[in-house]
């Protein structure tokens, strides 16, 4: 106690000192209306500085949610479009929403994976697509997660054709920039032009006729070559990769076996 005591005496013109500057501060404000309006709009735009931080919180995460339906949203409205087109080409194609949880895009063989497994029905070689285009085909599966071999993989060759005439190439990927790939055995008679569409080709049980794939960027023939050279700006933007759909063909474990039987 007589610690305190002599604490406060020796402090004691410096405590009256910080009293009067509060008491003069409360008379000010409550007296004069331009510190007291000053005093109250800056803690009102503290408040709504508060207010809109907390919004922005809350907006994020109701942002990741409806972009989550609206990813199931596109599957199911995909697979209700391939249910009356199966009637017309016999083909029975399924889409199941998936969503990206990790992924590469600067190395030679890069991968996606997804956070949808065996127990959702997935198997290997199945295809992968998004609401922009291709993305790859499904490697290796697990109980809740596959992964995804991308179109920017160098292990990966993925059939096409011109919407234009229908011609048909392969397209790779060199492993250089993830925006683009190269579109190969398309020969020199061909006529390409920078802005014609590539598709997919619908030669094989993974994806369908019609997914869109990307843009010739540019092409080059030099003298003498018998297939040019095409640059694809690919539609699918793997830098933004988040949800996609995972393409099931009922008739694609038939059609695999009976190709396996010719190799």
């Amino acid at each position: 106690m007589q610690t305190l005591l002599k604490i406060l005496l020796r402090y004691s013109n410096f405590l009256v000192f910080i009293a009067l500057e509060v008491a003069a501060f409360m008379l000010l404000s409550r007296n004069n209306v331009y510190p007291r309006s000053s005093i109250l709009s800056t803690a009102n735009s503290f408040v709504a500085w508060q207010n809109e931080q907390i919004h922005e919180i809350n907006s994020y995460f109701h942002l990741r949610s409806m972009n989550e339906q609206l990813a199931a949203e596109n599957a199911a409205l995909r697979n209700q479009i391939c249910s009356m087109d199966s009637a017309q080409t016999g083909e029975s194609f399924h889409y199941v929403p998936a969503k990206a949880v990790e992924m590469t895009t600067d190395r030679l063989h890069n991968y996606v994976t997804i956070n949808k497994g065996s127990k959702d029905g997935i198997q290997r070689g199945q295809g992968v697509r998004n609401e922009d285009g291709v993305v790859g085909i499904i490697r290796t599966v697990g109980p809740n997660y596959s992964v995804v071999l991308p179109i920017i993989n160098t292990y990966t060759n993925l059939s096409c054709r011109f919407t234009k005439n229908d011609y048909i190439g392969t397209l790779q990927w060199n492993g250089k920039d993830c925006r683009f790939a190269q579109l190969a055995d398309v020969a020199a008679h061909m006529v390409v032009n920078p802005g014609d569409t590539i598709i997919t080709s619908g030669l094989s049980p993974v994806f369908p006729e019609g997914i869109p794939v990307g843009i010739v960027e540019s092409s080059v023939l030099k003298e003498g070559d018998s297939y040019h050279t095409i640059r694809v700006r690919l539609h699918t933007n793997f830098k933004r990769l988040k949800y996609v759909e995972i393409v099931q063909n009922a008739a694609q474990n038939e059609l695999e076996d009976l190709h396996h039987g010719l190799d």
